[in-house]
């Protein structure tokens, strides 16, 4: 199994990218983790909405072209479907069980994800309905993959 993070935005907080890498170091003994970033739209502050799908637009274009085809792609989007950490490491084992040997999450910019990638992904995925800053998802999804692993595991960690 490999799993792809595939994040629009190269990742600049220090304690961000510690937290994410002492997560993928932990991955190292379950799975194989590459770190996808393509580079973010450059854009003013304030955008119209027409100039927004734009952006979007072409980073997805980024992302769409470093997804492998065979991988099951999971998108985090805010109207996607919630799970729990028991139901994503099920969701996980059960790609595993029926031959997916590729799974990409995907995060958006700061704009979210473009239409194309969203009907690229074979689901949608929702941490919650608040909205978080995408470089903070991150670590919040290596950790929860991580969790996962250990789950399926049945390894003590999940509590």
């Amino acid at each position: 199994m490999k799993i792809y993070l595939c994040t629009v935005g190269k990742l600049k907080e220090k304690y961000l990218k510690q937290g994410i890498a002492e997560y993928v170091k932990r991955l190292s003994s379950y799975t194989q983790i590459e770190e996808v970033e393509v580079a973010d739209e450059k854009a003013p502050e304030v955008l119209s909405e027409a100039e927004m799908q734009i952006v979007k637009q072409k980073e997805g274009e980024r992302l769409l072209a470093k997804i492998p085809n065979d991988a099951y792609v999971i998108a985090l989007a805010i109207d996607g479907k919630m799970l729990s950490s028991e139901e994503l490491a099920e969701k996980i084992e059960g790609l595993m069980t029926y031959g997916k040997s590729k799974i990409a999450f995907v995060i958006g910019g700061s704009l979210g994800l473009s239409d194309d990638v969203l009907k690229r992904a074979d689901m949608k995925l929702s941490f919650s309905k608040m909205t978080f800053p995408h470089q903070l998802m991150k670590l919040v999804l290596v950790e929860q993959i991580y969790r996962g692993f250990r789950i399926m595991r049945g390894e003590p960690y999940h509590k």
